[in-house]
């Protein structure tokens, strides 16, 4: 049994390096990021493997966009956490299969109460582009910007360590593909209309030659529209993780 063929997103091409175990108040800063009307737990995971991959003790966040779960760490970034489509509330339920798929030593978690992040204003989320992407989209809606077909684009290259991924926000308007980097600092690109159907062509021009893999991972969600929408940042707030 494997995990959904969605998206499996290693450390981030522009990722900083974490060297110490933070990973608690980052997960609660990704959870801060994709804001109160989206569903997410953060939890603590006892690492029982040999694996060097993880720590003993792993803290993470797990989401739900687009109809499955999502995982996060600092460790790695975000990948799919789903097993299966269209079983979101029993996967939500029960984390453990999800877990051991992800590795065999994720033996026991449980959840962690809500608390603010102690992680410092204005750093990024290491290995955080994804989880940063769909807050730059959150912000766009709050500020009632005019965005047309929102999806992630994630895209893939050769690293020391196998593959590095990189996730950003591409939308249409004005009559423009717009792509926001949100990585810190944020930087929002416009291109042809064309290449709004070319995910390979339009990665390349962000990432470089280097890339080999680009794929869509559809966000769509009119319901999520309208509780962003319900709980609008006022006037002037700045873009999370800017």
């Amino acid at each position: 049994m494997s995990r959904l063929s969605l998206l499996t997103l290693l450390l981030c091409f522009f990722a900083p390096v974490v060297r110490a175990d933070h990973s608690l108040d980052h997960a609660r800063l990704a959870r801060e990021l994709l804001g109160p009307e989206t569903w997410a737990r953060v939890i603590r995971i006892e690492n029982e493997g040999r694996s060097r991959r993880y720590p003993r003790i792993v803290h993470a966040l797990v989401f739900e966009l687009a109809g499955v779960l999502w995982f996060y760490t600092d460790t790695d970034g975000t990948q799919s956490f789903s097993l299966h489509r269209n079983r979101l509330e029993a996967e939500k339920a029960d984390f453990a299969p999800l877990l051991r798929d992800i590795d065999p030593g994720f033996t026991r978690w449980t959840v962690v109460p809500p608390e603010p992040s102690g992680a410092r204003a204005g750093k990024p989320l290491p290995n955080g582009c994804f989880v940063e992407s769909v807050a730059a989209l959150r912000h766009e809606l709050a500020a009632g910007a005019a965005v047309q077909r929102p999806r992630l684009l994630s895209f893939y290259a050769p690293a020391s360590e196998g593959v590095a991924g990189h996730t950003v926000l591409v939308f249409e308007a004005g009559g423009r593909t717009c792509v926001v980097d949100a990585t810190p600092p944020a930087r929002t690109h416009r291109f042809s209309p064309r290449l709004a159907g070319e995910p390979l062509e339009l990665a390349r021009l962000l990432g470089g030659p280097r890339v080999v893999t680009a794929r869509w991972v559809p966000i769509e969600d009119w319901g999520w529209r309208t509780r962003v929408a319900a709980t609008a940042q006022p006037p002037g707030s700045s873009r999370p993780g800017a």
